[in-house]
Formats: structure tokens, sequence, C-alpha cells
């Protein structure tokens, strides 16, 4: 389909409000016009209104009603409704990954596979809506039963960034709504086209159920994000971005006192051990560092490679880029599309140069490639002497540094030795290097791979990480609880009043 039978067919307009606080309740407001390009082609694809302060404090006020009746309905029922948000998800599974493709630039594979991320979390919050368990303890006090149960929090506000525009917010919003919370999300305004979509199936699924104010959308720029920051009516805030914008969003939650889930910046490494399979380590490492044009926050930046095959899997790795397909990331056989922007390309380039400032020396790649389109760039490889200050920062394109190792103790203090701490991978036959890799003295990351590489995560573990990553965990496993309060309750079934600890008073 074409850009305008995509939007049409999700019942986009040209020009479109950005606040939402039920079906049909689509909000004008005198906020901007935000635009959104392809920067694939440069093409206009629509207008979106971003919210300001009366139409953001109405998406709160009606957040707040929606909760007061969304946190009485029993949980297996709240999962029915996300049940049903999945199989619209379903029903509009390739339109919308294809908006995602032209909003944001990755490959059509990538944008369904967003979609089908968010189905799986809509799935698994349904079967999760039956296990918000609990624990029963044993009490020191005889007669007396003591447990603990948890509550929905309330509204909450879900701040998303451009590169997954789709699947992060369903990783909130599903585990939100079975735990019983109402949302008011913020996406980037770089991709408010996404959101608008996805609100607009919300819709269809809020009004089958008789629904309004559980899912609520305010598009918009930092000026809201810093209202919701702030906003005492929203007990959690989960944000998703850069470190220097997650420290100010942290700074604000806990001046008042609340929660956030931070998930910032990766600089993911991937060390390969010299019993490691090269085919398998170029594999995984080429996806790992191209996939997504290296805008993903589990995108591999380092290569950690032992000595004896640092030259051989170089060698690799550069056959491999050099045959990339790039191009329109809606076609057939493109491996990879453009970065999201101008400003993208020109930190890329800026990043390069510092690089090779350095000592790095770029072996593959390094240039744009304006003649495919104004946002695209070669994939590039630079071999670094030493993890320099530009190796440990994350630069949201696809570069990769490669760096050798004699020792695995040495190896494991290049791994860790950045600020970030997301996702991390190791390639090895060796057993006892894979469980050292992975004991309490390797990897300090949220993730810890062996064998495959470091983006890619599936929805039944808790995603996250540590350091300035942030701490958050958003998706699987226990990860639910973030959404919930907890409640520590003891019952007294005997007709005494014995007190903790042995104590006798008056």
């Amino acid at each position: 389909m074409t850009a305008k039978a995509i939007l049409k067919h999700l019942d986009i307009q040209p020009e479109h409000a950005g606040v939402c606080i039920g079906p049909g309740r689509w909000l004008e407001s005198s906020g901007r016009m935000i635009d959104s390009y392809n920067p694939a082609t440069g093409e206009l694809l629509g207008k979106v209104q971003s919210a300001d302060q009366a139409t953001y404090d109405a998406a709160v006020a009606a957040a707040q009603k929606a909760f007061a009746s969304w946190q009485m309905m029993p949980a297996p029922k709240r999962g029915e409704v996300v049940r049903d948000f999945g199989n619209v998800l379903r029903d509009f599974k390739e339109p919308l990954g294809d908006l995602v493709t032209l909003e944001m630039g990755k490959i059509r594979v990538e944008g369904w596979g967003e979609v089908q991320e968010m189905i799986d979390i809509m799935d698994f919050s349904v079967g999760l809506s039956r296990q918000l368990y609990g624990m029963t303890m044993g009490s020191e006090r005889p007669m007396h039963r003591m447990y603990e149960q948890w509550h929905p929090l309330g509204p909450i506000g879900i701040i998303t960034a451009f590169n997954f525009p789709a699947a992060v917010f369903a990783w909130n919003a599903a585990l939100a709504a079975v735990c019983g919370d109402t949302m008011i999300w913020k996406p980037s305004e770089v991709t408010p086209l996404v959101s608008v979509a996805i609100q607009k199936l919300a819709n269809r699924v809020m009004t089958a159920h008789g629904l309004e104010g559980i899912f609520n959308l305010t598009v918009g720029a930092g000026d809201i994000g810093r209202l919701m920051s702030s906003d005492k009516r929203l007990p959690l805030i989960s944000f998703t971005g850069s470190i220097p914008t997650g420290r100010k969003v942290a700074a604000a939650v806990a001046e008042r006192l609340g929660r956030s889930i931070l998930e910032l910046g990766g600089n993911n490494a991937i060390i390969v051990d010299k019993t490691a399979d090269l085919e398998m380590a170029t594999r995984g490492i080429l996806f790992g560092a191209v996939g997504t044009a290296g805008q993903r926050c589990t995108s591999t930046r380092r290569i950690i490679a032992h000595e004896s095959l640092v030259d051989m899997l170089t060698d690799r790795l550069v056959k491999a880029y050099q045959s990339v397909p790039m191009g329109d990331p809606l076609s057939e056989g493109t491996l990879m599309g453009p970065l999201v922007n101008g400003s993208a390309v020109q930190r890329m380039m800026d990043a390069i140069e510092v690089a090779k400032a350095q000592g790095g020396e770029v072996l593959t790649g390094g240039n744009p490639r304006p003649e495919i389109g104004e946002n695209y760039v070669e994939p590039t490889i630079i071999r670094m002497p030493a993890q320099s200050e530009i190796v440990c920062e994350e630069t949201f394109a696809p570069i990769l540094y490669i760096l050798s190792y004699s020792t695995l103790e040495e190896a494991m203090d290049l791994h860790n030795g950045v600020t970030q701490g997301l996702s991390s991978a190791i390639f090895t036959d060796s057993i006892r290097t894979a469980e050292r890799f992975l004991s309490h003295q390797g990897s300090d990351c949220g993730i810890a791979n062996v064998n495959i590489g470091t983006s890619g995560a599936e929805i039944g573990g808790a995603f996250g990480g540590e350091k300035d990553t942030g701490g958050g965990r958003e998706s699987g496993s226990d990860a639910w609880k973030g959404y919930m309060r907890r409640q520590t309750n003891t019952i007294n079934w005997s007709t005494e009043l014995p007190l903790a600890q042995g104590i006798e008073f008056g």
C-alpha cells in the first residue's frame, strides 16, 4: 500500500488532534501542529496537534475518573479487555507495522515484528490477570494470619521514544491495564501518527466494552513530559529515552516522592571468546549492530574479541557490512533503512571523526549516502586501539567499535567499563567461560546472553538495565509489581491481643 492508503486504512486524517480521552473524544487544543515526516523520503505524512495545559488536565481528569471503576473490575475481566486489544492488533498488524516503518524508518519485517511484540505482551498479560499473587507469611502471634496483597496505583504516565513507537507503549499499557491502572501516554513527537493509530485501536476496544478513559493519549514535546513528571496525580512515570532526559525525569518524580521506571541508554558489547563459533557470532553481531540502523537501545555497539581471532572476525564482519542492502524500508530484501532524521546523521558523522582522532581506523562505511536518501548512512566498523571516551558513549547509529583482549578478566573489565548497563552477550563454546560471564563477577547488565546477540529480547523476561540505564524493568517476569502498590495485612482471629516481639504493655 502507498503511504496515503496506509493512513486511510488506519483512519488517520492529514491533520489530526493529538489528545484523546476516550472513544470519539478527540480534543482540540492551542498546541502547535507537529509535522510527521517519512525519514526514507522526506515526505510529509501528516500533522498532529500537540496537547496544551487544558487538554492535558482533561486527559488526567478522564484517567482519574475511569480509575474509580476500573480498579474495582475483577482483574480477569480487565484481562478480557486486554485480550480484545491484542485481537484488534492482530487484525491491523500489517498496516500498523507499515506505519511504524513509514514514520520511524525501520524495515518492514521489523515494523511488523514490533506490532507482534504488542500482541505477545497482550497475550502474556491476559494470563497475568489471574496471577497477581501475594504471599502468606507465618505470624509469630498465635491465631493471626499475615499476608500481602497488591493494589492498583492509579492513573500512570507513559513516555516513550521514537525507535519503538508502538511496542514500548504496549509493554507498559498491557501490564498497567490488568493491574487496574489507567494511563496517560506521551509518545515521541517524532512518531505521532503511530500513537494516533494505536489510540484509535484502543478506542475500538473501549467502545466494545463500554469503557472510556482507560487508555488516554497526549501528543506533545518536552513540555508535556515535564507536566507529567511533576504531576502528583500520576503516582508512576514510566520513561523510555536518553540518559540526560531520564535524569531530569527521575529528579522531578523523586521531588514529589513518586515512582519512576527508567529505560535509558545502552552501550552493549559482545565478547567473542577464542572458542566461539565465528559463523554464529558474525550473524549475531550483524543483526545486533545493523538492525534498525543501530537505533535500538539494545543495539550492539562494541565487539571485544580474543586476540587470536579478532582479525578473522573483523574480515568476516567487513565483508558482511559491505553486502548489507540499503534502501526503501518497505521493500522486500532491504536490511537497513534510514536514520530517523538529519540530526541523527550529523551525530553519527561527528562521532566517527572523534573516533578517528582517538586512534580509530574506519574499516568500512563511515559515509552518508544522499543518493539513496538524505537520512541514509553506511553501516560503519571502526577498529579501536583502546576503549576511548567516544567508545564509552552511546551514539544512536550503526557504528560498531572493535577491541581485542588477551584474558577473560581483561575482556570483562572492558565490557563493564562503561556507565551503561543494558544488554550484553558472549559467544563461546566453553561452559566455564559462559558461566563466568553470567556470574556475580561477570556482566553487570540487566540482560546477559550466551551465543545470541544483544538485541531481540522476548517479552517473557523482564526488560531493563543497571547503572545509567536506569534500573527499571518492563514487560515480563514480575515487572507487573512496578505498576501496583504492596500492602501487608494481619488478621487477628483470636480473642486475645498479643503484641509482636513479645512486648507486654499495660
